[in-house]
């Protein structure tokens, strides 16, 4: 991914974050659970505990919630720390309604 598309895209995710806890503040809600419940990611703890898996697809019944303000943490240092490509690209669609989202950050499937 072109340096500049990928620093809009961090960008981006960082800024539906920071939308999303203040939305959680305000009415107890968020993008990001919201985009789980729908089944377009998951996020789960790791079997060793020490961290959070990013994952396509919907919830598995195996697995605990995540609470949003765990989640939101872990995912800026992610973020910070220079995600991949992917992971980037994941979380972002999580946010593809928001009107700044751009048709070419989503995931390439295949």
């Amino acid at each position: 991914m072109d340096v500049d598309v990928r620093e809009d895209l961090r960008r981006f995710v960082l800024d539906r974050l920071a939308e999303d806890e203040r939305r959680l503040a305000e009415d107890g809600t968020t993008a990001l659970d919201d985009a789980e419940g729908r089944g377009r990611l998951r996020i789960v703890r790791a079997d060793d505990g020490k961290g959070l898996l990013l994952l396509p697809g919907a919830s598995d019944e195996d697995h605990a919630p995540v609470p949003f303000a765990e989640k939101a943490a872990l995912l800026r240092d992610e973020l910070e720390a220079g995600a991949d490509d992917d992971t980037l690209r994941l979380l972002a669609t999580a946010y593809d309604t928001h009107h700044a989202w751009q048709e070419e950050w989503r995931p390439q499937l295949g």
